[in-house]
């Protein structure tokens, strides 16, 4: 940084806001920190008083806030997302559609770890609505050097940073377990509140069966499911261990694979998620996705919504941030469950 005359400034960067004070008309910044001085400021300036300028003088191998902010966008990819106007060196992505945002979280902490860098997004894996702010980026300084944001490329290594997937799975079909709930002993409750937490994902409950109790019994009705080319296949109930609970073994004898049976969440700890030779998913519901504000399907459903093929890995992870606190009333999805 140094002072120096005004008409010396041109192609200069400002160090400091400059306020313009018109009486009964303007007072604000009309020039902004980290602005590059043009010839045509000079006589604004000047007018405003200002017969000498702290800058930053923009020398060989340094880049300006604006230009060092554009280069770490391009690190994050911009498909299906709208970028803001360059602002005081800073970028912002938001969604330009409804999704799936997820992060490489380790690519991200290798950039945000060099210096006088900075990439904030908000969590991975979680559903975005179309104009959520998604990411923010800039550089510290008002000019950097070079070597410095190539570091930071390099860090980010190819590809891009972040992605916003569009939701893919369109129908489901639903097997309703329980001989008591077939024989109308009891009104299927279940059933409703997994048709809803669907549409909100855009997927049309096009048909709904009541297997009863039995493996044999569950496998055919999901054999049956699988006949009207649904997308996604939930069957819902007789998800826990005692012996009359059959929906597991069920769903393996309907022949899906199974990813895993129990995720380390509360509520939803016996979820169970399975894929078809053809890549269609089914899930396996315990009880508390039917009463409880938000459980392991909440945190499973954006990403199969998506299209995107779970691993075992992909649940052992959700056991930071898998206990739900109970709160009253419940707060999701603006809340730490699953972050």
């Amino acid at each position: 940084m140094k002072l120096i005359r005004t008409e010396e400034a041109v192609g200069h960067v400002l160090c400091h806001d400059m306020t313009q004070i018109i009486k009964d008309q303007y007072k604000d910044a009309r020039f902004r920190k980290g602005h590059i001085v043009t010839e045509d400021d000079i006589p604004v300036l000047l007018s405003m008083g200002k017969e000498n300028l702290y800058v930053w003088e923009m020398t060989p191998g340094m880049v300006h806030e604006n230009d060092a902010a554009e280069r770490l966008l391009a690190l994050c990819g911009q498909e299906n997302m709208v970028r803001s106007e360059t602002k005081e060196g800073k970028i912002e992505l938001k969604a330009a559609c409804d999704g799936l945002f997820r992060v490489d979280s380790q690519r991200l902490i290798a950039v945000n770890s060099r210096e006088d860098v900075m990439i904030a997004t908000r969590k991975g894996n979680t559903a975005v609505k179309k104009g959520d702010k998604l990411a923010g980026m800039r550089v510290i300084p008002l000019i950097i050097k070079e070597e410095t944001l190539q570091a930071a490329e390099q860090a980010a290594g190819a590809g891009p940073l972040l992605e916003l997937l569009p939701y893919v799975k369109k129908t489901a079909a639903i097997v309703a377990t329980g001989s008591e709930v077939k024989k109308g002993l009891i009104q299927d409750t279940f059933t409703p509140v997994v048709k809803e937490k669907l549409a909100a994902y855009g997927i049309e409950t096009i048909s709904t069966a009541y297997s009863g109790d039995g493996v044999e019994n569950v496998a055919n009705a999901i054999g049956e499911a699988r006949k009207t080319g649904a997308d996604l296949i939930l069957c819902t109930g007789g998800m826990s261990v005692d012996p009359d609970d059959n929906t597991p073994g069920g769903i393996r004898a309907s022949g899906a694979r199974i990813v895993t049976y129990g995720a380390p969440v509360l509520p939803g700890a016996m979820f169970l998620l399975g894929y078809f030779e053809d890549g269609t998913p089914i899930c396996g519901l315990p009880g508390c996705v039917m009463y409880a504000g938000a459980t392991i399907f909440d945190l499973a459903l954006p990403r199969i919504a998506a299209g995107v093929e779970l691993t075992r890995r992909d649940f052992a992870v959700m056991g930071e941030g898998g206990l739900c606190l109970g709160c009253k009333p419940c707060h999701w999805p603006n809340c730490p469950f699953g972050k």
